[in-house]
């Protein structure tokens, strides 16, 4: 559980905007999502080889930049 201990004179908004924050770091939301229907693990599989594929194509291609 995402918890936040606020000061005596911090500012409400701050506060709300460091709890957002963390929230999103804990990756709760994504997993919720990610658990809120059953993906077959062939096409879970299927869709990590796309984005590795993705991020290997991004990498070379920074790679080529930097050395052009």
């Amino acid at each position: 559980m995402v918890g936040i201990t606020i000061g005596e004179n911090e500012n409400i908004d701050k506060a709300l905007k460091r709890f957002k924050k963390k929230y999103e770091r804990s990756g709760i939301l994504k997993e919720y999502k990610k658990r809120t229907f059953f993906v077959k693990p062939s096409i879970e599989k299927r869709r990590m080889d796309e984005i590795k594929a993705k991020r290997r194509a991004s990498r070379e291609q920074a790679m080529r930049d930097r050395k052009g």
